[in-house]
């Protein structure tokens, strides 16, 4: 559709994507900090949203890919990664996620263009949900940074029925995600891409947070061992990575884990 003589940008909502991860959001005690070395590892750049000071879109290519908010000592949160996932209501959702044993921390709360929750679900691990339209078109935002997150999680079948009710995985609806087995994993696609993965290992009780049911974000970058010496470099921490391998996982000054993954060749 054009409109004055120009292509019209298209308008996706959470409506047309639902069940998907749609965002990624970074809570941290130190603003300045993170800015800095995301744009030293990822090559991020940043922006001032309508949130006011204490809130940052990291821009890909000079688009939003991802939030960061420095709430973590106010609200007295972790510093942490959380992958939201888009739904056509998130009243709907959180009544859903309440009534299968999850809880609600915040919300749902508007922030315009949409509204937000930020839940957890039986076993513990922090995820969100997202009604509204996506900030960047959900297109350009799966392909430009996240490459998909994965669920560390106790049983992963049993994670998978309780994301499922939740978030209507595998449902008849149009633009319903589809949900894959593979060995120990639930592999969960949207439109044939996989997004999302639940991983059986984790322990509820595990003192340390890592071995605790969790969301980690995966994003892709083109040069894994670059990103591995920049963290380094910039007050991270390497927790696990072999030369040459494809994948590493990492911490930025604030302990936020999050892993990089070598993006797939097109």
């Amino acid at each position: 559709m054009k409109r004055n003589g120009t292509l019209a940008r298209e308008i996706v909502s959470s409506h047309s994507v639902f069940g998907a991860p749609c965002w990624v959001s970074l809570t941290t005690r130190d603003l300045e900090a993170a800015e800095n070395f995301y744009k030293a590892v990822l090559g991020w750049r940043w922006r001032t949203g309508k949130l006011g000071d204490r809130f940052r879109f990291a821009l890909s290519e000079g688009m939003p890919v991802a939030g960061i908010a420095a709430v973590a000592s106010q609200w007295q949160m972790a510093a942490a990664w959380t992958p939201y996932f888009a739904v056509p209501s998130a009243d709907e959702a959180v009544s859903r996620s309440q009534e299968r044993g999850g809880t609600t921390a915040v919300g749902p709360i508007a922030f315009p263009p949409g509204r937000a929750a930020l839940l957890a679900d039986r076993d513990g691990a922090v995820f969100g949900i997202w009604e509204g339209q996506l900030v960047a078109g959900w297109d350009h935002w799966r392909r430009a940074a996240p490459a998909f997150v994965r669920l560390h999680t106790r049983d992963a079948f049993d994670a998978a029925i309780f994301y499922g009710e939740v978030l209507e995985w595998a449902s008849a609806r149009p633009g319903a995600c589809q949900v894959q087995y593979d060995g120990k994993e639930v592999v969960l696609l949207s439109q044939g891409d996989v997004v999302a993965r639940i991983h059986s290992g984790a322990v509820g009780a595990a003192p340390d947070p890592q071995l605790r049911p969790h969301w980690q974000v995966h994003f892709a970058v083109d040069d894994v061992e670059a990103c591995v010496h920049a963290a380094q470099d910039h007050g991270g921490t390497v927790l696990r990575w072999e030369p040459g391998a494809t994948e590493a996982v990492l911490s930025d000054p604030d302990g936020a884990r999050f892993t990089v993954t070598a993006r797939t060749k097109r």
